[in-house]
């Protein structure tokens, strides 16, 4: 019973605290007077990612690889397929042709990197370190671009900005949360991890199910919120943009940072299905994006049954 207390109490502390340390560091930034379109960019999408990034570093440091690795390809995969299709059965999803076109681009690249890094286990520091420079290439080619043509996709980088409401109170309210919510992350994935190992030696089920299914779906709680509160105000462009930022995160991001601080032992159960699993539901993520179609209730249900149907299939394998 003591291990699904804290798990609980790590999901509660996560789900906070993500929220209030993406306020905090939007706060902050605005009133420091960095702009919109940079804050989209760079503290929306590595604030969201926050819970996979600490969560795969005590996994790692824990010497649990199977969680850290599977916290970062079953998040790909529920973004996609959880998150986008519980915004679209709220609230029907619309882009419009060629907005996405770009970022899509990246996440394609984005999950083939990570792909060909699991594939060359261990990721060693050699390769987090390229993953990480991939990600701060991604980051400012696409500043430099989005300030040269004005296009879009930096209106929608901007409105993912302005979409999170920035606490009130000045500078230093501001600095609190986002320490607060530093905090709050950290320890909450310290939480979700002890929880996590504990039950995977308690009920003889593999590390890596665990970090597939419950770490992913715990972490990806600040990706299922901001997403769903968008489709809920119609916003399906930004809902979808969240999903594919969040995606290049965790891809470049937290598994890049996370093997430089900890080289990673890459489970061969991942290797075998789960990666192709995260690259397929991708490429059907990157094909609505360029096509503009609209992912209605029924394409939403129809992602949810499909994720609902792999996490099936991995409780029934892991028996």
């Amino acid at each position: 019973m003591s291990e699904f207390l804290l798990i609980a109490g790590g999901l509660v502390l996560l789900a906070i605290g993500g929220d209030v340390l993406v306020r905090g560091a939007v706060g902050t930034a605005s009133r420091l007077g960095v702009s919109p379109l940079l804050i989209g960019l760079v503290l929306v999408g590595f604030g969201t990612s926050m819970p996979e990034l600490t969560t795969s570093v005590q996994a790692a440091l824990s010497g649990s690889p199977g969680i850290a690795v599977g916290n970062v390809v079953g998040s790909n995969i529920a973004n996609i397929l959880l998150i986008l299709g519980a915004a679209a059965l709220l609230s029907p999803i619309v882009v419009a042709k060629g907005v996405l076109s770009r970022d899509g681009s990246f996440l394609v690249l984005s999950q083939i990197a990570l792909a060909a890094a699991l594939f060359l286990t261990p990721v060693g520091r050699t390769s987090g370190g390229l993953l990480f420079a991939g990600l701060i290439a991604y980051i400012g080619l696409s500043y430099w671009l989005d300030r040269r043509s004005k296009n879009g996709a930096a209106a929608l980088h901007s409105a993912e900005a302005e979409s999170v409401s920035p606490p009130k109170g000045g500078l230093l309210v501001s600095l609190l949360l986002l320490a607060g919510g530093i905090a709050g992350v950290v320890i909450g994935a310290k939480l979700l991890v002890d929880g996590a190992i504990s039950i995977a030696e308690g009920f003889g089920i593999s590390d890596a199910v665990i970090g597939l299914t419950v770490v992913a779906v715990g972490t990806s709680l600040p990706e299922l919120a901001a997403s769903v509160a968008a489709a809920m105000k119609r916003q399906g462009d930004i809902a979808l943009g969240n999903v594919i930022g969040s995606n290049i995160f965790n891809a470049l991001g937290i598994l890049g940072a996370t093997a430089i601080i900890r080289p990673i032992e890459v489970p061969a159960s991942i290797l075998g299905s789960d990666v192709w699993i995260m690259l397929g539901a991708a490429a059907l993520l990157v094909l609505v994006a360029a096509t503009g179609r609209r992912i209605g209730r029924m394409e939403g249900l129809t992602l949810l049954l499909l994720y609902a149907a792999y996490t099936g299939w991995l409780a029934f394998g892991s028996l």
